[in-house]
């Protein structure tokens, strides 16, 4: 990339015309030519590097952020009232309580985790757990929300391996319990596969920290794991560009990880936060150094100048750029007082974490970068890491919509007996989508720590904050690219009402939200329009239900040639509970305990697992949002799970009712008996649409007997409709549905666990 001879910035004022290969980095001509026009002059082969990763649209959101400005508009006083930190952070930070904060954030790393799925996977762990650590939390939990191709095509077995072995060793050698997430085959993510990683961490209100380098005279330094040649571009090319045949290889910008080295830097960090030993701390994940220097001292003081001789390498032979652009992993950047400077060491000495002495804060204004004695860096950090360029993209409304959405469910055959309907809520069941996935997540560990309350398969994980209170948080995420497909506006809104249902069917209040919005390319206008109207559905949904964003992650190009995968804008929320031990599971446990369906049911199968599964369809309209139905329902929950008189609960989403019947019998293998007639006469819907229907603002939830009288009080008091639909029937043995058919618990089961395995393999050691 570079000669052997440094590129200094001497050398650029005197050799204006010399050629740079600036679109090899990612940058268009006229953003090369907007640094040129910053800098007065061409910028070094350093500050090129710099400003190609910081300007790239996985760092800086330049597609993005005129969008996004309305996750900072629609709130009100009262949404951020537990707000501590929101965007613009390395993740957000919620008060849960008793002097406990939260902070939590999901990202992706989609792109490497195809090119790589093991190392791709394992580092987009590592990558959103130093989020959480730079916060100075201890992290506490992972999850992923994980999107992969046709689960019978031959190249799915290579990616779902690798992604699923990656996240697995990762997470299980850090020592943090996977306690959800989900996963869904398409043959549009083929090419494309999505691997958001989410990570939560807890800590004291005063032990925050953010990233910013304040304090002239303080030292910027370095410590973790020496810098490699791995990741080399990452940020500015493999997340920031397609796939396309010819292309250029893709495969060295991929980190590798060393999740041993990861949990010794865990531990050092929170010995450094204990001894009061930084100022400011930072992560180093996309675009490594570039990253750190210019974000801290934009964010600070606003001026730096460092060695870049002093960085400890791997490998010697590599060049300043490479260095300034490495994303090598376990690396974090702090600022450090002088007069701290031995606690600092002592504490990384006691880790054995190397540590190095890069530079210090200044009050120049300018981020300056020295190399074997000369300058290759003079920039203002602003230009680099907050002023770059922002772009309002054409966009243009799909014009194959309209034809979608006119596609509706409504002409599709239904079933006209018992039989039929069993053969289709089996062929639900045992469909990818709809699978166990037990293979997956067997390969986690979900219970190390010993602060796992709920996880896989409940509708949400819960961990233990604090273990004398039991204060708690519960986690969910979901997305529905089908959904999304047709509607994106709407789509979005069903991933975030999914997710905060799941939260409160947990018997937690829903407190915050964090988001990975994964489309395809920003400049293709019908995915920008399709994108605007996610973020446009996402913000207005959350300013109805009263939660607020407070950071996430955007993932463009993600497309094989021309063709997009279905927008899937993840959403996670966060709720707590004051005490996990009222937590609810999606399972019940007892005999002779009634059902109970609580909202309404319409015939809303567009885009739904019925029509997936059973029909191979997809089209018409998505089901409807009723934000004030699901505020209802949520609050009703949450007062249940406190007052004690709901045993389980479990959120009506894919699937509609039946599916979330088989949820609660297998959960725990107590069998059920149901029937449907009420639900078809006071909602004016067929059998399918009964059965299958996937309206949202339900839930299904479990009552003991003498409880019956208080929990109807309960739900006429907060205006939600309730309708005994059932009995639990522990000796039976069986899933019934009355008058229409029967299944027995242990066929339920066989059906439901064998689709991922017979197309995976057994898992080595389970």
């Amino acid at each position: 990339m570079t000669d052997l001879i440094p590129d200094t910035v001497e050398n650029a004022a005197a050799t204006p015309e010399k050629d740079q290969p600036f679109h090899l980095l990612g940058l268009k001509p006229d953003e090369y030519q907007r640094i040129r026009d910053i800098l007065g002059r061409r910028p070094t082969s350093g500050e090129l590097a710099m400003y190609s990763v910081m300007w790239s649209e996985h760092c800086s959101y330049k597609s993005s952020k005129v969008h996004l400005r309305q996750f900072g508009h629609k709130v009100t006083e009262a949404m951020t009232k537990n707000l501590m930190v929101g965007m613009g952070e390395n993740a957000g930070v919620v008060d849960i309580g008793e002097g406990w904060a939260v902070t939590f954030k999901i990202e992706s790393h989609n792109h490497p985790s195809y090119i790589e799925p093991f190392q791709g996977a394992a580092t987009g762990v590592g990558g959103i757990v130093r989020d959480i650590i730079s916060m100075g939390a201890r992290p506490v939990a992972v999850m992923d929300a994980l999107r992969f191709g046709a689960i019978d095509h031959p190249d799915t077995n290579r990616v779902v391996n690798g992604v699923v072995s990656g996240i697995s060793f990762y997470g299980n050698c850090l020592g943090l319990p996977n306690i959800g997430g989900e996963t869904w085959f398409d043959p549009v993510y083929q090419a494309n596969p999505l691997v958001n990683a989410l990570a939560v961490g807890a800590l004291r209100h005063e032990d925050l920290h953010l990233a910013n380098a304040k304090g002239v005279g303080n030292l910027v330094v370095l410590f973790g794991a020496r810098t490699g040649g791995d990741g080399i571009g990452g940020a500015s090319i493999l997340a920031s560009d397609t796939f396309a045949e010819g292309g250029p290889t893709k495969r060295p910008a991929v980190q590798v990880g060393d999740p041993f080295a990861e949990k010794v830097l865990i531990e050092c960090c929170l010995g450094l936060f204990a001894g009061d030993c930084v100022e400011g701390i930072q992560d180093l994940g996309a675009a490594g150094i570039s990253c750190a220097t210019s974000e801290l001292a934009a964010n600070g003081d606003g001026g730096m100048h460092v060695t870049l001789d002093n960085v400890l390498l791997r490998d010697p032979t590599l060049t300043a750029e490479e260095i300034l652009m490495s994303e090598s992993q376990e690396r974090m950047m702090a600022i450090v007082r002088p007069d701290k400077l031995d606690a600092f060491l002592a504490v990384t000495t006691k880790w054995d974490v190397e540590a190095s002495v890069l530079g210090e804060v200044t009050d120049s204004g300018r981020l300056v970068i020295e190399w074997k004695g000369q300058t290759i860096v003079d920039v203002d950090p602003r230009t680099v890491a907050i002023d770059g360029p922002v772009y309002n993209r054409p966009m243009e409304y799909p014009a194959w919509l309209d034809a979608l959405q006119a596609d509706s469910p409504t002409t599709l055959a239904r079933a006209t007996d018992g039989d039929e309907l069993k053969k289709q809520f089996l062929a639900i069941l045992g469909s990818p989508n709809e699978a166990d996935t037990d293979w997956i997540t067997n390969q986690y560990d979900y219970y190390v720590g010993g602060n796992t309350a709920l996880h896989t398969p409940d509708g949400a994980g819960m961990i233990r904050i604090d273990e004398v209170s039991g204060l708690g948080v519960a986690l969910s995420t979901d997305a529905n690219g089908r959904y999304c497909q047709l509607d994106p506006y709407v789509g979005a809104q069903l991933a975030l009402v999914e997710s905060y249902r799941n939260v409160a069917s947990s018997g937690a209040t829903p407190l915050a939200v964090s988001d990975c919005l994964n489309f395809g390319s920003p400049e293709n206008p019908e995915v920008m329009w399709q994108f605007a109207r996610a973020v446009e559905g996402l913000a207005d949904g959350c300013l109805e239900l009263g939660i607020p964003v407070t950071g996430g992650n955007v993932s463009f190009y993600n497309q094989t040639g021309d063709v997009p995968i279905h927008p899937t804008p993840v959403v996670a929320v966060m709720g707590s509970i004051d005490n996990v031990a009222r937590r609810l599971p999606s399972g019940w446990q007892d005999e002779g305990e009634n059902l109970y369906l609580l909202g309404v049911t319409a015939d809303e199968l567009g885009g739904s697992a019925w029509a997936g599964a059973v029909h191979d369809h997809l089209g018409g309209i998505p089901p409807h949002v009723d934000f004030t139905a699901e505020k209802d329902l949520a609050g009703l929950l949450g007062a249940a799970a406190h007052e004690g008189i709901v045993t389980c609960a479990v959120d009506l989403g894919t699937g509609g009712f039946l599916r979330a019947v088989a949820d609660g019998v297998l959960r725990f293998g107590v069998g059920a008996r149901v029937w449907i007639d009420e639900i078809v006469a006071r909602d004016g819907v067929d059998a399918t649409a009964a059965l299958f229907s996937e309206t949202q603002a339900r839930a299904l939830v479990s009552v003991a007997r003498e409880d019956d009288v208080k929990f109807r009080g309960l739900c006429d008091g907060r205006n939600v409709p309730v309708l005994r639909v059932g009995v639990t029937d522990k000796r039976s043995g069986e899933l019934e549905v009355q008058g229409q058919f029967s299944i027995a618990i242990d066929q339920l089961r066989s059906v439901h666990r064998a689709t991922l395995p017979a197309h995976f393999g057994a898992v080595v050691g389970a």
